[in-house]
């Protein structure tokens, strides 16, 4: 029997499965991520988090979709990571390894946790794209205005297009996600500025969908407002599952703000997981 011991936890709703693996981690298999992510058959999630160990930080973090495909970042789920490590070890920052770097994390006063998310890859190589092509200003079709591209540990597209609530943002998401232009795919977000420091979003990610939050999205977001010139390096961001605060000066780190939270620990058996 692979009994699976986890933590159910959210950041604004963005759900995770929470599993440690630096101990005698039982056997994972490939298509464990999609029974475990059935919202019916399974727990659910909106992304699987792995804490492993790791010699240049205090933890090693993996992200995988529901799909069982690996995200590469996920920021909330980081804030996420972050908060059940500072949590277990009575400590208010730690150090995280992942697919796009060490990131530091903290604790705040206030109970919110910050994380200092790698430097957007602003060249087409970075995103990536399929070609060689201005990130700037991207023809994605389908009628809508360029749009910004953006790697952050994971490829975005963030394109500012009126009012996201009156948008069809899970059809133009599902379409635009597999781009010939995105060779693995990529994040949609859909932006409008609402003030001087303040941006709507809403983001379809890649191999999850529609999502109440999305931390590297929101990222994304605020690097594609700042690069177009609407936002001046700081702004929070009004997603569907509550704010965030982002903070990016033109340069290096873009450091994210919000909350994380704990919903309830539990274990199942793999084995008797159905298919999803």
């Amino acid at each position: 029997m692979r009994t699976l011991p986890f933590v159910k936890m959210h950041g604004l709703g963005n759900d995770f499965v929470v599993v440690d693996r630096r101990g005698a981690a039982v056997p994972l298999f490939p298509d464990d991520a999609r029974r475990l992510g059935d919202r019916h058959r399974g727990v659910g999630f909106d992304q699987l988090v792995l804490i492993g160990a790791d010699d240049r930080a205090d933890a090693r973090l993996v992200f995988l979709n529901p799909d069982g495909g690996e995200a590469g970042a996920c920021g909330n789920g980081t804030r996420c990571a972050a908060s059940f490590l500072m949590d277990e070890a009575g400590v208010d920052r730690v150090r995280l390894a992942t697919a796009g770097g060490l990131l530091p994390a903290r604790r705040l006063g206030d109970g919110r946790v910050e994380v200092a998310m790698a430097p957007p890859r602003l060249d087409w190589g970075g995103v990536p794209l399929a070609e060689p092509l201005d990130t700037l200003h991207l023809d994605l079709g389908c009628g809508l205005p360029p749009a910004v591209a953006v790697g952050m540990g994971n490829p975005h597209a963030v394109l500012f297009a009126g009012d996201p609530d009156a948008l069809d943002v899970a059809g133009l998401g599902a379409r635009l996600e597999r781009h010939p232009l995105f060779p693995e795919r990529a994040n949609i977000g859909f932006a409008h500025v609402l003030g001087p420091d303040r941006l709507r979003l809403r983001v379809f990610e890649r191999g999850a969908g529609l999502t109440l939050a999305c931390g590297s999205g929101a990222c994304a977001a605020l690097v594609a407002a700042v690069r177009r010139g609407l936002i001046r390096g700081r702004a929070t961001l009004v997603l569907d599952g509550g704010e965030l605060e982002v903070a990016w000066p033109g340069e290096g780190p873009v450091v994210m703000t919000g909350p994380a939270s704990f919903v309830f620990r539990g274990s199942l058996d793999l084995d008797r997981l159905e298919g999803g």
